[in-house]
């Protein structure tokens, strides 16, 4: 306005209610010119986390698992517990030191008594929160993640739905979540349209193992597309990487 610009050209408003169109309305107020919704949807893809989170209220999400070619998170009972190389799981400890918090269900707290923590390659000073969405029942209380040096920062989400645990880490300020679990999780992650981004891990292997990578949910069934897909490989295994479509 001072320097006498007469015309203006916008990309993306922001997304934040507080602020959502008060420019655009204040140099209109002043007789500039304006032209909105210029290549928006580029515009939004320099900071999708931030337009998410804004108008959803809910964390950006990444769906992680490490799977067997026949689509199985565990193998049978007696055989070693991995699935994918060491070379996908130093990988993953990277995406897990890039993140907020790691969300599983409570099954998998059950199940596989995982530590969720950073390690190896990828280590930071702070770990990220962890998360166990336990809908159905209460995960055990001698698990890993309640009696190690972060306990403290764990949190139980009871809530029945899983946009409804997200929204609640949303309240807290939480913006990244890496979801890792189980398949049920994962599932209801894509049955319910709630990932943004995935991370897939595919090994070289027919596990046959109980746990299906997305349980029961018919996440084929949700239309879920993707973009921006990316393929690299990682010892013996195949890392998938993309974007959900909006």
């Amino acid at each position: 306005i001072e320097a006498g610009i007469r015309r203006v050209v916008v990309g993306a408003i922001d997304p934040n209610p507080a602020h959502r169109g008060r420019g655009l309305a204040l140099l209109r107020s002043k007789g500039i010119r304006i032209t909105s919704g210029v290549l928006e949807s580029e515009c939004i893809d320099l900071n999708p986390e931030f337009h998410h989170f804004m108008s959803t209220g809910r964390p950006w999400v990444i769906a992680k698992c490490g799977m067997s070619l026949d689509g199985r998170l565990t193998r049978p009972k007696g055989e070693s517990r991995w699935i994918t190389s060491p070379a996908a799981r130093t990988d993953a400890m990277k995406l897990r030191a890039a993140v907020d918090a790691i969300l599983v269900g409570a099954g998998t707290i059950r199940d596989d008594d995982p530590a969720l923590t950073v390690r190896g390659a990828g280590k930071r000073q702070t770990q990220p929160i962890r998360v166990v969405w336990a809908p159905r029942c209460a995960p055990a209380a001698n698990a890993r993640v309640f009696n190690d040096a972060h306990s403290g920062s764990t949190l139980i989400l009871p809530q029945k739905s899983l946009g409804a645990a997200l929204r609640k880490l949303g309240a807290r300020g939480i913006r990244r979540v890496l979801i890792e679990g189980g398949g049920y999780t994962l599932g209801c992650a894509f049955g319910q349209h709630l990932a943004q981004e995935i991370v897939f891990y595919i090994a070289p292997l027919l596990a046959g193992g109980r746990v299906t990578a997305l349980g029961r949910s018919a996440a084929a069934s949700s239309g879920s597309t993707l973009r921006r897909v990316q393929f690299r490989k990682l010892g013996q295994c195949l890392r998938i990487s993309a974007t959900v479509n909006r």
